[in-house]
Protein backbone atom coordinates (compact mmCIF):
# COMPACT_ATOMS: atom_id res chain seq x y z
CA UNK A 1 0.00 0.00 0.00
CA UNK A 2 1.63 3.44 -1.38
CA UNK A 3 1.19 6.41 1.01
CA UNK A 4 2.60 9.62 2.08
CA UNK A 5 4.02 11.36 5.41
CA UNK A 6 0.58 13.79 5.31
CA UNK A 7 -1.50 9.89 5.38
CA UNK A 8 0.70 9.48 8.39
CA UNK A 9 -0.20 12.71 9.72
CA UNK A 10 -3.78 12.63 9.05
CA UNK A 11 -4.12 9.01 10.68
CA UNK A 12 -2.09 10.39 13.68
CA UNK A 13 -4.66 13.66 14.24
CA UNK A 14 -6.31 10.38 16.14
CA UNK A 15 -4.25 9.74 18.80
CA UNK A 16 -4.76 13.14 21.56
CA UNK A 17 -3.24 13.63 24.39
CA UNK A 18 -6.26 13.94 27.16
CA UNK A 19 -4.15 16.43 29.48
CA UNK A 20 -4.56 19.12 27.05
CA UNK A 21 -7.24 17.63 25.19
CA UNK A 22 -5.92 18.31 21.59
CA UNK A 23 -4.19 15.42 19.01
CA UNK A 24 -0.40 15.13 18.89
CA UNK A 25 -0.34 16.28 15.69
CA UNK A 26 -2.16 19.56 16.55
CA UNK A 27 0.39 20.01 19.24
CA UNK A 28 3.64 19.90 17.30
CA UNK A 29 4.43 16.69 19.68
CA UNK A 30 5.40 14.44 15.74
CA UNK A 31 9.13 15.59 15.11
CA UNK A 32 11.48 13.41 12.83
CA UNK A 33 8.78 11.99 10.28
CA UNK A 34 10.39 9.23 7.54
CA UNK A 35 8.35 7.59 5.68
CA UNK A 36 10.30 4.64 3.85
CA UNK A 37 8.63 2.12 1.78
CA UNK A 38 6.67 -0.08 4.63
CA UNK A 39 8.38 1.87 7.55
CA UNK A 40 7.14 4.80 9.34
CA UNK A 41 9.00 5.95 12.15
CA UNK A 42 8.85 9.34 14.13
CA UNK A 43 9.42 10.71 17.41
CA UNK A 44 7.05 12.24 20.07
CA UNK A 45 7.71 14.66 21.78
CA UNK A 46 6.30 15.08 25.31
CA UNK A 47 5.55 17.78 27.51
CA UNK A 48 5.88 15.72 30.51
CA UNK A 49 7.71 12.60 30.20
CA UNK A 50 5.56 11.76 33.48
CA UNK A 51 2.39 11.92 32.93
CA UNK A 52 -0.05 8.90 32.18
CA UNK A 53 -0.27 9.60 28.13
CA UNK A 54 3.42 9.21 27.99
CA UNK A 55 2.86 5.13 29.19
CA UNK A 56 0.35 5.01 26.58
CA UNK A 57 1.13 7.39 23.25
CA UNK A 58 3.58 4.76 21.40
CA UNK A 59 0.85 1.97 21.72
CA UNK A 60 -1.95 4.48 20.64
CA UNK A 61 0.17 6.15 17.88
CA UNK A 62 1.28 2.62 16.55
CA UNK A 63 -2.55 1.45 16.81
CA UNK A 64 -3.65 4.29 14.99
CA UNK A 65 -1.03 4.11 11.92
CA UNK A 66 -2.02 0.12 11.41
CA UNK A 67 -5.71 0.58 11.56
CA UNK A 68 -5.23 3.61 8.62
CA UNK A 69 -2.50 2.22 6.84
CA UNK A 70 -2.62 -1.50 7.31
CA UNK A 71 -1.13 -4.16 10.00
CA UNK A 72 1.95 -5.25 7.26
CA UNK A 73 3.47 -1.40 8.06
CA UNK A 74 6.55 -1.21 10.59
CA UNK A 75 6.09 1.63 12.94
CA UNK A 76 8.74 2.85 15.32
CA UNK A 77 7.86 5.37 17.71
CA UNK A 78 10.70 7.32 19.89
CA UNK A 79 9.96 9.27 22.88
CA UNK A 80 11.59 12.82 23.80
CA UNK A 81 10.64 15.50 26.35
CA UNK A 82 10.81 19.49 25.69
CA UNK A 83 14.01 20.68 25.90
CA UNK A 84 14.75 23.71 28.13
CA UNK A 85 17.17 25.81 28.21
CA UNK A 86 19.16 25.22 25.39
CA UNK A 87 22.91 25.74 25.41
CA UNK A 88 25.28 27.67 22.99
CA UNK A 89 23.23 29.43 20.26
CA UNK A 90 23.79 27.50 16.92
CA UNK A 91 25.57 29.02 14.20
CA UNK A 92 24.51 28.40 10.28
CA UNK A 93 27.49 28.03 8.58
CA UNK A 94 28.37 30.17 5.69
CA UNK A 95 25.21 32.22 5.87
CA UNK A 96 25.98 35.01 8.05
CA UNK A 97 23.92 34.73 10.17
CA UNK A 98 23.42 33.16 13.77
CA UNK A 99 20.50 31.78 15.59
CA UNK A 100 19.41 32.53 18.82
CA UNK A 101 17.33 30.53 21.03
CA UNK A 102 15.95 33.81 23.10
CA UNK A 103 11.97 33.65 22.07
CA UNK A 104 9.59 36.55 22.93
CA UNK A 105 6.80 34.53 22.67
CA UNK A 106 7.04 30.87 24.09
CA UNK A 107 3.31 30.13 24.63
CA UNK A 108 2.85 30.28 20.83
CA UNK A 109 2.77 27.43 19.14
CA UNK A 110 3.33 28.13 15.58
CA UNK A 111 4.32 31.78 13.94
CA UNK A 112 3.01 32.30 10.62
CA UNK A 113 4.25 35.34 8.20
CA UNK A 114 1.87 36.71 6.01
CA UNK A 115 4.15 38.57 3.30
CA UNK A 116 4.19 40.04 -0.34
CA UNK A 117 6.60 41.75 -2.35
CA UNK A 118 4.92 44.58 -3.04
CA UNK A 119 1.90 46.58 -2.18
CA UNK A 120 -1.92 46.34 -3.24
CA UNK A 121 -2.52 42.76 -3.50
CA UNK A 122 -4.55 42.30 -0.54
CA UNK A 123 -2.10 40.53 1.85
CA UNK A 124 -4.12 42.19 4.70
CA UNK A 125 -7.41 40.82 3.37
CA UNK A 126 -5.71 37.35 3.19
CA UNK A 127 -3.99 37.87 6.63
CA UNK A 128 -7.12 38.56 8.61
CA UNK A 129 -9.27 36.10 6.70
CA UNK A 130 -6.56 33.22 7.29
CA UNK A 131 -6.62 34.19 10.83
CA UNK A 132 -10.32 34.33 11.11
CA UNK A 133 -10.93 30.74 9.08
CA UNK A 134 -7.90 29.24 11.96
CA UNK A 135 -10.51 30.40 14.98
CA UNK A 136 -13.32 28.92 13.29
CA UNK A 137 -11.65 25.21 13.20
CA UNK A 138 -11.00 25.71 17.04
CA UNK A 139 -7.71 27.01 17.40
CA UNK A 140 -6.67 29.45 19.86
CA UNK A 141 -5.15 32.79 17.29
CA UNK A 142 -3.29 36.12 17.50
CA UNK A 143 -3.22 38.68 14.91
CA UNK A 144 -0.44 41.39 15.08
CA UNK A 145 -0.31 43.88 12.47
CA UNK A 146 3.22 44.83 11.99
CA UNK A 147 2.75 47.85 9.07
CA UNK A 148 4.13 50.37 10.65
CA UNK A 149 3.58 52.97 8.42
CA UNK A 150 -0.03 51.81 7.02
CA UNK A 151 -2.16 49.44 9.44
CA UNK A 152 -5.14 48.42 8.35
CA UNK A 153 -6.30 45.65 10.43
CA UNK A 154 -8.19 48.00 13.35
CA UNK A 155 -10.44 48.86 10.08
CA UNK A 156 -10.62 45.61 8.67
CA UNK A 157 -11.50 44.15 11.92
CA UNK A 158 -14.04 47.56 13.69
CA UNK A 159 -11.38 48.28 15.89
CA UNK A 160 -10.37 51.85 15.66
CA UNK A 161 -9.76 54.09 18.24
CA UNK A 162 -9.50 51.25 20.52
CA UNK A 163 -6.75 50.91 22.95
CA UNK A 164 -5.02 47.52 24.53
CA UNK A 165 -4.13 47.82 28.33
CA UNK A 166 -0.95 47.53 29.66
CA UNK A 167 -1.11 44.07 32.84
CA UNK A 168 0.21 45.15 35.90
CA UNK A 169 3.82 43.02 34.84
CA UNK A 170 3.90 45.96 32.23
CA UNK A 171 2.68 43.88 29.61
CA UNK A 172 0.38 44.89 26.97
CA UNK A 173 -2.93 43.39 26.42
CA UNK A 174 -3.99 42.60 23.13
CA UNK A 175 -7.69 43.50 22.11
CA UNK A 176 -10.58 40.55 21.05
CA UNK A 177 -12.83 40.36 18.43
CA UNK A 178 -14.07 37.76 16.46
CA UNK A 179 -11.86 35.30 18.85
CA UNK A 180 -8.85 36.84 17.57
CA UNK A 181 -6.65 38.44 19.80
CA UNK A 182 -5.09 41.41 18.02
CA UNK A 183 -2.26 43.96 18.07
CA UNK A 184 -1.65 46.69 15.74
CA UNK A 185 0.83 49.88 15.80
CA UNK A 186 -2.72 51.51 14.81
CA UNK A 187 -3.53 51.30 18.26
CA UNK A 188 -0.97 53.35 19.25
CA UNK A 189 -0.79 56.04 17.09
CA UNK A 190 -3.15 59.09 15.69
CA UNK A 191 -4.73 57.75 12.48
CA UNK A 192 -4.78 61.50 10.95
CA UNK A 193 -1.13 61.88 11.66
CA UNK A 194 1.70 59.69 9.31
CA UNK A 195 4.23 57.97 11.00
CA UNK A 196 7.73 59.93 9.91
CA UNK A 197 10.48 57.11 11.45
CA UNK A 198 13.69 56.35 10.61
CA UNK A 199 14.24 52.30 10.56
CA UNK A 200 16.16 52.34 13.85
CA UNK A 201 12.63 53.36 15.33
CA UNK A 202 10.74 51.06 13.57
CA UNK A 203 12.79 47.83 14.52
CA UNK A 204 12.40 48.95 18.47
CA UNK A 205 8.81 49.64 18.05
CA UNK A 206 8.45 45.85 16.51
CA UNK A 207 10.55 44.02 18.84
CA UNK A 208 8.55 46.36 22.46
CA UNK A 209 5.66 44.58 20.19
CA UNK A 210 6.59 41.02 19.92
CA UNK A 211 8.69 41.07 23.01
CA UNK A 212 6.36 43.32 25.92
CA UNK A 213 2.90 41.41 24.95
CA UNK A 214 1.17 38.68 27.06
CA UNK A 215 -0.08 36.65 23.92
CA UNK A 216 -0.86 33.65 26.43
CA UNK A 217 -1.10 30.17 24.73
CA UNK A 218 -1.69 30.15 21.38
CA UNK A 219 -2.07 27.41 18.52
CA UNK A 220 -1.35 30.26 15.88
CA UNK A 221 -0.27 33.63 15.99
CA UNK A 222 -0.49 35.56 12.42
CA UNK A 223 1.85 38.17 11.49
CA UNK A 224 0.36 41.11 8.58
CA UNK A 225 3.70 42.12 7.15
CA UNK A 226 4.20 45.05 4.99
CA UNK A 227 5.17 45.17 2.12
CA UNK A 228 8.32 44.53 0.55
CA UNK A 229 12.04 42.86 2.30
CA UNK A 230 12.88 45.60 4.34
CA UNK A 231 14.00 46.39 8.03
CA UNK A 232 10.30 45.11 9.60
CA UNK A 233 10.53 41.86 7.84
CA UNK A 234 14.69 41.20 9.47
CA UNK A 235 13.83 42.43 12.80
CA UNK A 236 10.83 40.10 12.60
CA UNK A 237 12.98 36.79 11.62
CA UNK A 238 15.33 37.78 14.41
CA UNK A 239 13.31 38.21 16.90
CA UNK A 240 10.54 35.52 16.28
CA UNK A 241 10.56 31.82 15.69
CA UNK A 242 8.30 32.23 12.37
CA UNK A 243 7.03 28.29 11.81
CA UNK A 244 6.60 29.27 8.49
CA UNK A 245 5.54 32.00 5.57
CA UNK A 246 2.77 32.54 3.76
CA UNK A 247 3.20 34.64 0.12
CA UNK A 248 0.49 37.03 -1.07
CA UNK A 249 0.03 37.72 -5.04
CA UNK A 250 -2.10 38.63 -7.86
CA UNK A 251 -1.59 36.90 -10.82
CA UNK A 252 -0.61 39.47 -13.04
CA UNK A 253 3.20 39.77 -14.04
CA UNK A 254 4.55 42.41 -12.11
CA UNK A 255 3.33 41.38 -8.64
CA UNK A 256 4.61 37.74 -9.27
CA UNK A 257 7.91 38.96 -10.07
CA UNK A 258 7.77 40.66 -6.43
CA UNK A 259 6.48 37.44 -5.01
CA UNK A 260 9.25 35.66 -6.05
CA UNK A 261 11.78 38.34 -4.19
CA UNK A 262 9.76 37.29 -1.37
CA UNK A 263 10.09 33.64 -1.42
CA UNK A 264 14.05 34.20 -1.85
CA UNK A 265 13.94 36.24 1.27
CA UNK A 266 12.48 34.01 3.27
CA UNK A 267 14.88 31.20 2.05
CA UNK A 268 17.37 33.46 2.73
CA UNK A 269 17.04 33.49 6.18
CA UNK A 270 16.04 29.69 6.75
CA UNK A 271 12.36 30.37 7.08
CA UNK A 272 9.98 27.50 5.34
CA UNK A 273 7.82 29.01 2.49
CA UNK A 274 4.51 27.38 3.43
CA UNK A 275 2.70 28.09 0.12
CA UNK A 276 1.45 31.25 -2.13
CA UNK A 277 -1.68 32.29 -2.01
CA UNK A 278 -3.20 33.78 -5.08
CA UNK A 279 -5.63 37.02 -4.65
CA UNK A 280 -8.08 38.28 -6.81
CA UNK A 281 -7.79 35.11 -9.44
CA UNK A 282 -10.62 36.42 -11.30
CA UNK A 283 -14.06 37.48 -11.46
CA UNK A 284 -17.62 36.02 -11.38
CA UNK A 285 -20.65 38.53 -11.95
CA UNK A 286 -23.35 37.45 -9.63
CA UNK A 287 -26.04 37.11 -12.71
CA UNK A 288 -23.48 34.40 -13.94
CA UNK A 289 -22.27 32.37 -11.66
CA UNK A 290 -20.96 29.84 -14.03
CA UNK A 291 -18.31 32.58 -15.66
CA UNK A 292 -14.86 33.13 -14.40
CA UNK A 293 -13.21 36.50 -15.92
CA UNK A 294 -9.62 36.41 -15.40
CA UNK A 295 -8.85 40.27 -14.85
CA UNK A 296 -5.04 39.98 -13.81
CA UNK A 297 -4.27 36.93 -15.96
CA UNK A 298 -4.50 33.39 -15.17
CA UNK A 299 -2.91 30.90 -12.81
CA UNK A 300 0.42 32.96 -12.47
CA UNK A 301 0.46 32.17 -8.96
CA UNK A 302 -0.07 28.47 -9.42
CA UNK A 303 2.90 28.92 -12.07
CA UNK A 304 5.02 30.56 -9.55
CA UNK A 305 4.65 28.02 -6.98
CA UNK A 306 5.60 25.01 -9.35
CA UNK A 307 8.60 26.72 -10.62
CA UNK A 308 9.71 27.67 -6.95
CA UNK A 309 8.86 23.84 -5.30
CA UNK A 310 6.37 25.69 -3.11
CA UNK A 311 2.86 24.47 -2.46
CA UNK A 312 -0.17 26.69 -3.94
CA UNK A 313 -2.56 26.97 -0.69
CA UNK A 314 -5.38 28.45 -3.35
CA UNK A 315 -7.05 31.23 -5.36
CA UNK A 316 -9.12 34.12 -3.71
CA UNK A 317 -12.16 35.35 -6.37
CA UNK A 318 -12.87 38.86 -6.62
CA UNK A 319 -15.98 40.02 -5.03
CA UNK A 320 -17.42 43.38 -3.96
CA UNK A 321 -18.58 41.37 -0.57
CA UNK A 322 -14.59 41.16 0.23
CA UNK A 323 -14.06 45.09 -0.04
CA UNK A 324 -17.33 46.39 1.01
CA UNK A 325 -17.03 43.78 4.40
CA UNK A 326 -13.31 44.96 5.15
CA UNK A 327 -14.37 47.90 5.17
CA UNK A 328 -17.17 47.67 7.67
CA UNK A 329 -14.71 46.34 10.13
CA UNK A 330 -16.37 42.30 9.56
CA UNK A 331 -14.09 40.66 7.26
CA UNK A 332 -15.99 38.48 4.69
CA UNK A 333 -15.21 35.37 6.15
CA UNK A 334 -17.54 35.89 9.06
CA UNK A 335 -19.90 38.79 7.34
CA UNK A 336 -20.29 36.19 4.86
CA UNK A 337 -19.98 32.77 5.47
CA UNK A 338 -21.04 31.22 2.84
CA UNK A 339 -19.75 33.07 -0.23
CA UNK A 340 -17.01 32.16 -2.72
CA UNK A 341 -15.03 34.22 -1.08
CA UNK A 342 -15.46 32.84 2.60
CA UNK A 343 -15.38 29.19 0.91
CA UNK A 344 -11.51 30.05 -0.65
CA UNK A 345 -10.27 31.35 2.18
CA UNK A 346 -11.18 28.32 4.80
CA UNK A 347 -9.97 25.85 2.02
CA UNK A 348 -6.57 27.86 1.59
CA UNK A 349 -6.29 27.68 5.60
CA UNK A 350 -6.76 24.32 5.49
CA UNK A 351 -4.12 23.11 3.12
CA UNK A 352 -1.70 25.82 5.27
CA UNK A 353 -2.67 23.67 8.72
CA UNK A 354 -1.78 20.28 6.31
CA UNK A 355 1.76 22.36 5.58
CA UNK A 356 2.47 23.60 8.90
CA UNK A 357 1.49 19.85 10.32
CA UNK A 358 4.36 18.40 7.49
CA UNK A 359 6.68 20.88 7.95
CA UNK A 360 6.98 20.74 12.03
CA UNK A 361 7.05 16.78 11.28
CA UNK A 362 9.93 16.56 9.11
CA UNK A 363 12.04 19.93 9.58
CA UNK A 364 13.82 20.80 12.99
CA UNK A 365 12.24 24.58 14.51
CA UNK A 366 13.10 27.51 13.13
CA UNK A 367 15.69 30.01 15.30
CA UNK A 368 15.90 33.68 15.13
CA UNK A 369 18.23 34.91 13.13
CA UNK A 370 20.81 37.45 14.08
CA UNK A 371 22.50 39.43 10.92
CA UNK A 372 26.08 39.62 11.19
CA UNK A 373 26.65 41.00 7.79
CA UNK A 374 25.44 41.90 4.61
Amino acid sequence: MAFTARDVLQALRSVVDPEREKDIVRLNMVRNLTVEDDTVSFTVVLKSPTAPFADKVQAQATAALHEALGDDLTVNVALDNEMIGLGDDLQVSGSGQQQSTDDPTPGVLNTIAVASGKGGVGKSTVAVNLALSLAEEGYDVGLIDTDIYGPSVPTMLGLEGEKPRVSEERKIIPLQKYGLKVLSMGFMIDPQKAVIWRGPMVTKAIRQFLGDTDWGTLDYLVMDLPPGTGDIQLTIVQTVSLTGAVIVSTPQEVALADARKGVSMFDNVNVPVLGIVENMAFFTPPDLPDRKYYLFGQGGARRLAQDLDVPFLGEIPIEQAVRESGDDGEPIVTAGPDSASAKAFRKATRHMVDEVALRNAEQAPSQQVEILYR
